[in-house]
């Protein structure tokens, strides 16, 4: 039983609470602002509601300073994300956000580290018609965003796939049980009339504020991590008996971002608290929330997290109180073991005669380029696929479920538009991830995904001289300290300080289960090349049999181990 009184920090609720107190469920001014043809953008306290509705306002930063010369607003446009439970798409939603690519947006798709797209470029006024469209085809992007529960991930590895279907279907059941009852989304972007006279139905769970700050819930299925379930703020973990999916561990506590310079913020780990029943999950994460939502912190944004409230009230208070709301205890955690943390490319056969390919999406953005033409690849694909599209968390995408039948005529696509699974490329670049960063990100301090592929061209240079060229290395990059690519679980992470400049990280575990630690700080690709020739140089002459780099740059005293993210910054 819970023995220790547990209350949210003390202070002034942060200006954010007071947008969400005086929104209206979510509403705010949004229908009247979009209608608004004077300017592209939006004010700031609706800009903070439309997360919950799934997007960020933007500007191209590429083209800041020249307007700012001319005297113009900013660029400004929307970036707009899809709920996308799983990351599981049908064909027909493939060919749509390609669609709305081309007609709304910049051209592209992103393939997120949340397993969804996102849409960046879109205009103001054409928002509604593009959220209308999604709609239709049986997608949407409510809370996508904002201080709600998020896209809920689930393992999309192929070779798992005789309990994939299984572990899907509870990640949609979470996603769609744990949304706002807001009919907010509905009413602003569906045009769905309010009944007069009817009041509003009150949050039942989130409440009139909802919660001090974002929540993730992740699935993973040993032995791969592929969806690093200990950055979740909720992680489930299947235990798998005979063949038969019996329950979920549960963890939690994790969460990827901090502020550079600023050591109360620190990116965590999840930890594993016990375990519960598949018909358990619901009530687990609903009441889970509900303890975020009552003593997380609103005054300082910067450490709402739930991992700062697990940490602040110690995890076993936090597990008391979650028994005390479920009204009974978990059980003891089941073994598991995890290997790796990351996709597996090419042709896999998995259950029922069905065959799986995972393309290698670098940097996780789908568009044609001069010389690969992966857009228009995947959209003639899209029209013959009989399957499925899982969009990976490590920005990849696996055309699934394919028969025999079709497998010869999508091989056929694959070899004509030259798609790959990356086998071509070193082991390092199949295990790299980058957040979207410059131009559009508002938060990026450096560039990410424009710039990690240039430099991977260079330290390719340093993994064939010293015979690594197929030893899988996780290697991150993200624009700002956020942690979109969760660059604290790379073995080799960057963090954007400055542009051009970046904080390296080493030594975090390559199955997920360990932090990196700040290595060098404020340095710029020479010192980069140059600390990874070394480093590299190290390890293919003193690693030990089927070691990580990893944990070689921890036993060879390279930099600490991370223990705890509360000791991250030591």
């Amino acid at each position: 039983m819970v023995n220790k009184i547990l209350k949210a920090p003390d202070g002034k609720p942060s200006d954010v609470e007071r947008i969400k107190k005086e929104s209206n469920y979510l509403r705010g001014t949004l229908k009247e602002v979009m209608l608004d043809r004077i300017s592209a953008g939006i004010p700031d306290d609706d800009n903070r509601l439309m997360k919950h509705h799934g997007s960020y306002l933007q500007d191209d930063r590429d083209l800041r300073n020249e307007r700012q010369k001319q005297k113009l607003e900013p660029a400004y446009q929307f970036m707009l994300r899809v709920r996308l439970p799983g990351g599981v798409a049908q064909p027909d939603q493939w060919l749509v956000m390609d669609e709305l690519a081309q007609k709304y947006a910049n051209g592209t798709l992103k393939l997120t580290t949340r397993e969804t797209f996102q849409l960046h470029g879109i205009l103001k006024w054409n928002m509604k018609k593009t959220i209308q469209e999604i709609h239709a085809s049986m997608l949407d992007t409510i809370a996508a965003c904002g201080d709600v529960n998020r896209n809920v991930m689930c393992a999309a590895n192929p070779y798992q796939s005789e309990i994939h279907s299984e572990v899907y279907e509870w990640s949609k059941k979470l996603s769609d049980d744990l949304l706002p009852r807001t009919r907010a989304y509905h009413e602003i972007w569906l045009d769905e009339e309010k009944v007069a006279g009817t009041p509003e139905v009150v949050e039942p769970m989130y409440g009139t504020l909802y919660l001090p700050r974002k929540f993730k819930i992740g699935i993973a299925v040993p032995p791969s991590n592929d969806i690093d379930v200990f950055s979740q703020d909720l992680g489930f973990i299947a235990v798998v008996e005979d063949g038969r999916l019996i329950g979920f561990n549960v963890a939690i506590g994790g969460g990827m971002g901090m502020t550079h310079g600023d050591k109360a913020t620190y990116p965590q780990l999840a930890k594993v608290i016990g375990f519960c029943r598949p018909d358990q999950m619901y009530d687990v994460a609903e009441k889970v929330i509900t303890i975020q939502r009552d003593y997380g912190n609103r005054s300082v944004r910067k450490n709402a997290r739930f991992k700062y409230t697990v940490d602040r009230l110690g995890l076993e208070t936090v597990k008391d109180e979650l028994e005390n709301r479920l009204g009974w205890n978990l059980d003891e955690a089941k073994p598991y073991h995890f290997d790796n943390n990351g996709d597996r490319y090419g042709w896999v056969k998995g259950i029922k005669g069905k065959w799986h390919f995972t393309l290698f999406v670098e940097g996780g953005r789908v568009a044609d380029f001069d010389d690969y033409k992966l857009m228009t690849g995947l959209r003639e694909i899209a029209k013959i696929h009989k399957g499925e599209f899982r969009l990976t968390a490590n920005q990849n995408l696996i055309i699934a479920n394919v028969s025999s039948q079709k497998k010869k005529k999508i091989n056929e696509l694959i070899e004509q538009f030259g798609l790959t699974d990356g086998k071509h490329h070193s082991a390092l670049r199949r295990s790299s991830m980058a957040c979207v960063a410059l131009p559009t990100c508002g938060l990026a301090m450096a560039e990410a995904e424009r710039y990690l592929p240039k430099l991977l061209d260079k330290i390719d240079a340093i993994v064939d001289e010293n015979g690594l060229r197929n030893e899988e290395i996780t290697i991150r990059m993200t624009g700002c300290p956020n942690g979109c690519a969760r660059h604290a679980l790379g073995e080799i992470g960057f963090i954007g300080k400055a542009p051009g400049k970046y904080n390296m990280y080493l030594g975090a575990a390559f199955d997920g289960s360990r932090l990196s630690k700040m290595y060098r700080e404020n340095i710029g690709e020479e010192e980069i090349l140059s600390e990874l020739s070394v480093l590299l140089s190290r390890y293919a002459k003193e690693r030990h049999e089927n070691e990580n780099f990893g944990d070689f740059v921890i036993r060879s005293g390279v930099v600490k181990a991370v223990t705890d993210g509360m000791n991250f910054h030591d």
